[in-house]
């Protein structure tokens, strides 16, 4: 597991925060100065908790899943990959309210998209008429475009990596409110008080973003060879 250096959280932009005015207070031990109205993180603060962050993802993903969360157009793409290379849940689009909160429900709702994907694939469909096979195949999407990422997630997860957590309020509400940790990658402008474990850096920037994306992603794979066996 690597922990990127000072010198690539530069490179990659992660020092650029927003206009001064648009600062959280609790945003304000991360800042470093501000240059023409813009405030700059401090890259040495950004590093340390960006390390934090990643040891504590390790250690959830020994046991637990690690929900990914970031549905900006901008990050979801990332989001997703990195979701999907280490083996873990995700949510790449809006957040549905209750995700966590009322999760039971969820997770029928994903129970029967599993249920009529494995209908469609067995040709167990054929039974329906033309119609009802389109409308069946309708549902599917919609089931998908919805909770297609969560699909593995059969309980509450350890953990969510959350980029954006001022985008993605709703999702940090539901975790504060049940008690489950937030990785935060977090710019000026959010509650740095409502994140567990933050990471004060860029949340919009591209190579931001994905170079912590990435990162995160090495950690949680790093946690599930160090997963105990279940024997």
């Amino acid at each position: 597991m690597k922990v990127s250096d000072i010198q690539s959280l530069f490179d990659a932009g992660a020092h650029f925060a927003l206009p001064r005015a648009r600062r959280h207070p609790s945003a304000t031990p991360f800042i470093f100065t501000t240059k023409d109205r813009s405030d700059i993180f401090d890259l040495e603060a950004t590093h340390a908790r960006f390390a934090e962050a990643l040891e504590f993802a390790k250690g959830v993903a020994a046991t637990r899943q690690v929900l990914f969360v970031g549905g900006k157009p901008e990050v979801a793409d990332f989001v997703k990959a990195a979701a999907e290379k280490a083996g873990m849940p995700y949510v790449a689009g809006r957040w549905i309210g209750g995700t966590l909160t009322n999760f039971k429900n969820i997770r029928k709702r994903i129970d029967r998209l599993q249920k009529l994907q494995d209908e469609r694939e067995k040709g167990e469909l054929e039974k329906y008429t033309k119609r009802e096979r389109l409308l069946i195949d309708r549902e599917i999407e919609e089931l998908l475009a919805r909770f297609g990422g969560l699909v593995s997630m059969t309980e509450l997860p350890g953990a969510l990596f959350i980029v954006d957590t001022r985008h993605e309020d709703t999702a940090v509400q539901e975790a504060n409110q049940l008690g489950i940790p937030v990785i935060g990658l977090s710019s000026s402008d959010c509650d740095f008080s409502l994140v567990q474990r933050p990471i004060p850096a860029n949340d919009t920037s591209v190579r931001s973003v994905s170079l912590v994306c990435e990162r995160m992603c090495e950690a949680v794979q790093a946690g599930k060879k160090v997963a105990p066996s279940k024997n």
